[in-house]
């Protein structure tokens, strides 16, 4: 050997973006589970008791961003966006009449819109909103309701191995959380016949041969209030789609019965995903789906971002003032690490997102190869590899929005048209000038609001 080192070439997986690397370590541990690679499944749950943010939003593109990168890899992939619209609604949402308090405790897919007759329940309206924006942000996914779900009886095989296994549950949730309730109650809320309520229901006796519960609605805390029960007692069959799994054993049962290979989590829920992921193990006898954990979208005070809280910051209201495009940006750049999520993050973002552009084209030249073939897949990442054939006309945000704010009243395309022209911007085309003049528009139009 001569002792001399050759620089081979960097290696680059799929796109060269992080997706890409979780595919790739996605698939090696399905081969070595020996599970079949023919169609790998990644899932988000998308809540529906308030409005969806852009968090709510951030948790289904990225499942299904490294579902893209099993397709790279040359396998078959699908998201499962799956509505939790069986579950119980536990504070009104700001912004929704205050006399909905007296539908707390109730499913939400059993509460009427709030919004009108325009959806069957509260929980497709809410469910509804974030369907909207995935299919804006160009997202491919199967639907799934959790109240249908339960009700067509997918989850039965997991109901009973949970309901004959109940022991056994409550005593790995007390080993990893250290919860005693489940040592007790059965992790199932039937849906109380007199009432109708879910969560004031206490299952306290399983019925094998019958595969019913006994119940009684007690009555339950529910953030930080008491709910009062009516006191009714009964039995359910917990086949018959009339209840609930408790969210410490349903992930698991809902990762078998659809066959889940992949789930990013916020880090508001490890504990109950730690939970599942043994009860999924254990009880069901399914290994989990692979995980990574991300950090939750923040206010520009710092405050988590809630669908019950008043801060909520809307996809919808992204798409008034920005792309969809620039909102995939500022979901995908960055996996790990709180994010800021406002209304000022989107000039920033349609900037960053024609910078991104310029390299995909090979406009602004950069050196290291996997820097290149990494910023390179962020932007076809960003149209979920779809991206366009030819770049779009690039101008400033904040110049687009000066131009909006000083244009006369009734002709304002035209003159940030001419304005543009004058200054050597249409140069090489105008493609995608009408949607840059909307945004401009409707933020100068709201300016004083938004800042």
């Amino acid at each position: 050997m001569s002792g001399v080192r050759h620089n081979l070439p960097p290696e680059i997986i799929g796109r060269g973006t992080w997706y890409d690397k979780a595919a790739k370590e996605l698939i090696e541990r399905e081969r070595r589970l020996g599970r079949s690679l023919d169609l790998i499944r990644t899932e988000s749950g998308l809540g529906a008791s308030g409005f969806p943010h852009i968090g709510s939003l951030g948790d289904a593109l990225r499942n299904y961003a490294v579902a893209m990168g099993v397709q790279v890899q040359g396998y078959n992939s699908e998201l499962i966006a799956f509505s939790d619209d069986k579950d119980g609604l536990r504070k009104v949402p700001a912004g929704l009449p205050k006399d909905l308090e007296r539908w707390l405790g109730y499913p939400v897919s059993d509460i009427p819109d709030p919004m009108g007759d325009c959806h069957e329940s509260f929980g497709a309206h809410m469910t509804s909103l974030l369907l909207d924006a995935l299919d804006t942000c160009g997202a491919e996914y199967t639907f799934k309701s959790g109240a249908k779900v339960y009700e067509e009886g997918v989850l039965n095989d997991e109901i009973l191995a949970l309901m004959e296994n109940a022991e056994r549950v409550g005593e790995i949730i007390k080993e990893e959380i250290g919860q005693e309730k489940y040592l007790e109650a059965l992790p199932y809320f039937p849906v109380c016949e007199s009432c109708g309520r879910i969560y004031t229901t206490h299952a306290y006796k399983y019925l094998p041969e019958e595969h019913k519960v006994l119940y009684r609605c007690a009555g339950m805390e529910v953030k930080g209030r008491w709910l009062e029960g009516c006191g009714y007692e009964g039995e359910v069959d917990v086949l018959a789609g009339k209840g609930k799994l408790s969210w410490k054993v349903e992930f698991a049962a809902r990762w078998r019965a659809l066959d889940i290979r992949f789930e990013a989590y916020g880090k508001d829920i490890a504990d109950s995903v730690r939970v599942n992921d043994r009860i999924c193990r254990e009880i069901l006898g399914y290994e989990p789906p692979m995980h990574v954990q991300y950090e939750m979208f923040l206010d520009r005070g710092g405050k988590k971002i809630s669908k019950s809280a008043g801060n909520v910051f809307t996809p919808q209201v992204w798409f008034r003032y920005g792309s969809p495009q620039s909102l995939n940006l500022l979901i995908f750049k960055r996996f790990v690490g709180a994010k800021s999520g406002s209304v000022e993050d989107i000039p920033p973002h349609m900037d960053e997102l024609d910078d991104l552009e310029d390299v995909y084209f090979g406009r602004v030249k950069v050196k290291d190869p996997k820097e290149r073939a990494k910023l390179s897949g962020l932007y076809e990442y960003c149209w979920m590899l779809k991206p366009p054939e030819e770049p779009s006309v690039h101008i400033p945000y904040n110049l687009m929005t000066n131009l909006a704010m000083v244009a006369p009243k009734g002709a304002e395309a035209r003159f940030i048209r001419e304005k543009l022209r004058d200054y050597g911007y249409l140069d090489q085309g105008d493609r995608g000038l009408e949607d840059r003049i909307r945004y401009a528009l409707n933020w100068s139009g709201t300016s004083v609001r938004l800042a």
